[in-house]
């Protein structure tokens, strides 16, 4: 659940923002760091919007949400890990039966195979997650930005995954120019300190979801994008 904090940002947006307008001039380094103390104070807890219980239940979690929301996700997972919350009991289910239970999730017969098949591949290597990322990416159904979270979220190792909306709000912030999520990846990792990478990509997925959504968002009024994009950026949305 996201912390209610928008009497917070008001006083930020007042207190700490250059004036609306927009700021194209502002160095990367320098308003990736104001935008880290807004987001810090907005935001000091980062809880991990997926319900799970260890590394390998949230995997399965972060593998399902991909083209879903967390909250349907979150829905479907109870039933499905009150059946296999491990990998031995996730391969000893059938495609078909996994696939029933997640059925209410988008892509499900392509995510119940890479369900079975990743535990298999799991128990192949020993049974257990493991901090590596060559062994996380090499699993059935699970990329970088999957692989991403796990390192950072199970096991502590910086890392900063970027999906959809984190693209979309560097870009809007410019902090990235990137056509790409692993060019923005790459461009948010050279501003933000890596001891930051952790909270920081949760913070800018929750601040999305609170404040700025894909659509039909006025960026003059938003905390970030008023003095954060630039004001061709402002015009450009203004007008969708």
């Amino acid at each position: 659940m996201l912390p209610n904090s928008r009497i917070n940002c008001r006083r930020l947006t007042i207190s700490g923002a250059p004036g609306r307008g927009g700021n194209s001039t502002m160095k990367r380094a320098d308003k990736a760091e104001k935008i880290g103390a807004q987001l810090d104070e907005l935001y000091p807890e980062t809880p991990i919007p997926l319900d799970h219980s260890d590394s390998y239940t949230l995997l399965v979690a972060v593998m399902l949400s991909a083209q879903t929301t967390d909250k349907k996700v979150n829905e479907v997972t109870p039933a499905l890990f009150a059946r296999a919350d491990n990998p031995e009991k996730m391969a000893s289910l059938e495609v078909d039966e996994i696939q029933n239970l997640i059925r209410e999730i988008g892509l499900a017969p392509t995510k119940a195979k890479n369900l079975k098949s990743m535990a298999e591949q799991i128990l192949q290597g020993g049974g257990e997650i493991i901090p590596d990322w060559d062994f996380l990416e090499s699993l059935a159904g699970v990329g970088h930005k999957t692989a991403s979270v796990v390192m950072a979220q199970a096991f502590g190792v910086p890392a900063f995954p970027v999906d959809t909306h984190i693209h979309r709000l560097a870009s809007r912030w410019g902090l990235s120019k990137a056509r790409n999520v692993e060019q923005t990846e790459r461009d948010l990792k050279a501003v933000f300190p890596m001891e930051t990478w952790n909270r920081r990509h949760l913070q800018i997925i929750f601040f999305g979801r609170e404040y700025c959504p894909a659509r039909n968002h006025n960026l003059s009024d938003c905390p970030i994008c008023s003095w954060a994009a630039s004001k061709k950026r402002i015009r450009e949305e203004s007008k969708g």
